[in-house]
C-alpha cells in the first residue's frame, strides 16, 4: 500500500471504530507517527491454528473490536457453509479478564446472532477448560475462548474450538482464515445485544464440570496434604479451588494478591508458570505454610506449573517431569492394554518407556496440544488416558480435548497425597521413576534469529547434516517436515531436536539425555547453526 492508501484506509478504520480509547490512539497515530501507521495497516492478523493473538490497539494488525468483527464473521460463514445444524447446535462464547475481553465476547456473540446462529454467551468470565470442557456438554457447532493465555499483558486473542471441544488444525485454520478474508472488517452486521438468539448461560455448566472432576481421582482413600496455590491474576483461582473440594482435596493455600482476577497483572511482569520468577510468591508461601507442592495456573487456567521442596531448597519442576509423575501415577491405577498415552515431538521420550512398563501404547505427535487432541481423533479404538506437551500442558481425563490446569491440579495433588501416605514425596517419585527408565536430563535453548534466517539454518542442517556433535556421531537424522523439525539422534543417549520457532524471531532447541547431561552437545549445535 502506498502512504496515501495507508492513510485513507485508517481513516476509514477510525470513522467506524466503536470505542473511545482505540479511536483516541488511532488518530494520534494518523495524525502525527506515519511509521506506526504504516505497521498497523501494512497487513492484518494472520488467523492460524492458534486464532489470533497480538496487543490490544488499533488497526488490523491489532487485537480491536473491528479485528474481532471480522474473526467472528468469518468462523459463522464458515459453520454455515460447513455444518448444516450449526445455527440451531450454535456457538459457546468464553471470556477471560483482559482488556477488552468481555467486549469481543460480546460481540461476536453479536455477530453470530446477526447471522442466525445461536449464541451461547458465558455471563461471567471463564477459564479456557470450562468452555473447552462444555462445549461437547451442549452439542455446540463451535467455540469460542478470547484469552491471551500466558502472553504478557497488553495482549489479547481469540481461539477458536469446534464440536469435538479440539483446537482447530490444518486445513481447518486456512479455510476459517479465508472466510475471514472474505469480510469486511467495516461494516460487519451486529445484533442487538439482546437478541433473543443470544443466550447467557448460568452456572449450570461450572457445576457440571465440578461434579466431574472426582472422577479424576485414582485414591481416594489417602488423606490431603498441605499444598500452596497462585491464579497469577488469572481466571482460574476460584475454579480450583472449589475444585479441590468437590474432589476431596481440601483447600489449599492461597496467595491472595494474585487470587482475583486481573487483565493488568500487577504483580508478575510476565504471567506465564514458565517463566523465572512468576512463582517466587507461592514458593514463598509454601514455605511459610510447611506445603509439599507449590502449584500455579496461567491465567487462562489450562496449564499447570509446579514447584516441590528439596534439599537444597525449592525447585520448579519442568513441564516433562510434571508430566512423567502424572503419566505414571495414571497407569499404575488403570488396567487394559488399549489404553493410550500421547505427547508431542519435543516433550521428553520417557513417557513411551512408562506406557512399555504398563504395556499401553503411546504416540507422539506435533507440537501444539491440538495434534495431541487430533491423535485421540485419529485412534476411536484406543482407550486414551493422558496426554501432555512439556510448555506444562496436561489432559488427565477424556474430556476436554484440550489441556486442563485445573484437573491435572488435582491429580497432581493426589500424587503428592499419595507419596506422603507412603512416606516419601514428589522428589522420591522422581527418582524412582529416574531409577526404573534412565535420568532423563533436558535442556531447551532459544537461539535469537531472524525468521529467514532461521529458516535458512535449518534447511541447511537439513542439507548437509554434521555426521559429529560434540565429539559424539550422528546416529540418525529424522526429519519431521509438517513440524519444520529435525531430531538428530547421537551415539551415548543424546537427542537433540531444533525448529524455528512459528511465532517469535528463535531457533528452538530441545535436547534430552538418558544417564548424561545433554548441555555442552546443545552447546555445539548452537555454534553450527550460528556459523
Amino acid at each position: 500500500m502506498t502512504p496515501d492508501e495507508v492513510s485513507d484506509t485508517a481513516r476509514a478504520w477510525l470513522a467506524a471504530e466503536p470505542d473511545d480509547d482505540i479511536r483516541r490512539e488511532l488518530a494520534e497515530i494518523v495524525n502525527h507517527d506515519a511509521d506506526e501507521l504504516a505497521r498497523r495497516f501494512s497487513g492484518r492478523l494472520q488467523f492460524g491454528t492458534a486464532g489470533l493473538r497480538a496487543a490490544v490497539g488499533a488497526g488490523p494488525m491489532r487485537m480491536n473490536r473491528l479485528v474481532v468483527r471480522q474473526a467472528a464473521a468469518g468462523l459463522a460463514d464458515y459453520l454455515l457453509a460447513t455444518t448444516p445444524d450449526a445455527a440451531t447446535r450454535g456457538v459457546m462464547i468464553g471470556f477471560d479478564a483482559r482488556r477488552k475481553s468481555d467486549l469481543f465476547a460480546l460481540d461476536t456473540a453479536r455477530v453470530c446472532a446477526a447471522r442466525g446462529i445461536r449464541a451461547m454467551l458465558f455471563s461471567e468470565m471463564v477459564p479456557t477448560p470450562l468452555l473447552a470442557w462444555s462445549i461437547t456438554g451442549v452439542g455446540a457447532a463451535a467455540g469460542v475462548m478470547v484469552t491471551a493465555s500466558h502472553n504478557p499483558p497488553a495482549d489479547n486473542g481469540y481461539k477458536v474450538y469446534l464440536e469435538k471441544g479440539a483446537q482447530i488444525v490444518a486445513p481447518i485454520d486456512a479455510q476459517i482464515a479465508a472466510a475471514i478474508d472474505s469480510v469486511d472488517p467495516l461494516s460487519v452486521a451486529l445484533s442487538d445485544p439482546d437478541d433473543p438468539l443470544i443466550e447467557r448461560l448460568d452456572d449450570a455448566l461450572r457445576t457440571a464440570y465440578l461434579d466431574a472432576v472426582p472422577m479424576c481421582r485414582h485414591r481416594r482413600d489417602v488423606p490431603p496434604v498441605t499444598i500452596a496455590y497462585t491464579a497469577l491474576h488469572g481466571v482460574g483461582g476460584s475454579l480450583l479451588v472449589d475444585a479441590f473440594g468437590a474432589a476431596g482435596l481440601g483447600t489449599p493455600s492461597i496467595v491472595a494478591v494474585q487470587h482475583d482476577p486481573d487483565g493488568s497483572f500487577p504483580t508478575v511482569a510476565f504471567p506465564n508458570p514458565e517463566e523465572p520468577g512468576a512463582m517466587d510468591a507461592v514458593i514463598d508461601l509454601a514455605s511459610q505454610v510447611g506445603a509439599v507442592l507449590a502449584i500455579a495456573n496461567d491465567p487462562d487456567a489450562d496449564r499447570l506449573g509446579a514447584a516441590i521442596p528439596t534439599a537444597s531448597g525449592w525447585r520448579r519442576l519442568g513441564g516433562d517431569e510434571i508430566g512423567w509423575l502424572l503419566a505414571d501415577h495414571i497407569l499404575q491405577h488403570g488396567s487394559g492394554d488399549d489404553r493410550l498415552v500421547v505427547t508431542t515431538l519435543v516433550s521428553s521420550s520417557m513417557l513411551a518407556s512408562i506406557a512399555a512398563e504398563h504395556g499401553v501404547q503411546s504416540a507422539e505427535t506435533f507440537t501444539g496440544f491440538k495434534w495431541i487432541a487430533r491423535t485421540v481423533l485419529e485412534h476411536p479404538d484406543a482407550r486414551f488416558v493422558f496426554g501432555y506437551e512439556q510448555a506444562l500442558g496436561y489432559l488427565v481425563a477424556g474430556r476436554p480435548l484440550d489441556k486442563d490446569g485445573i484437573t491435572a491440579a488435582v491429580v497432581l495433588a493426589e500424587i503428592a497425597a499419595v507419596a506422603a501416605a507412603e512416606g516419601t514425596d514428589l522428589a522420591g517419585r522422581l527418582d524412582a521413576l529416574a531409577a526404573r527408565h534412565g535420568r532423563h536430563q533436558i535442556v531447551e535453548r532459544s537461539v535469537p534469529m531472524d525468521p529467514a534466517l532461521g529458516l535458512a539454518a535449518v534447511a541447511a542442517l537439513r542439507d548437509s547434516p554434521p555426521t559429529v556433535i560434540d565429539g559424539r556421531a550422528v546416529l540418525s537424522m529424522t526429519e519431521y517436515p509438517e513440524a519444520g523439525l529435525l531430531r538428530f539422534t547421537l551415539d551415548g543417549g543424546i537427542r537433540l531436536q531444533v525448529r524455528p520457532s512459528g511465532t517469535e524471531p528463535k531457533i528452538k532447541i530441545y535436547a534430552e539425555g538418558v544417564g548424561v547431561d545433554p548441555t555442552t552437545a546443545t552447546d555445539a549445535l548452537v555454534d553450527v547453526l550460528q556459523n
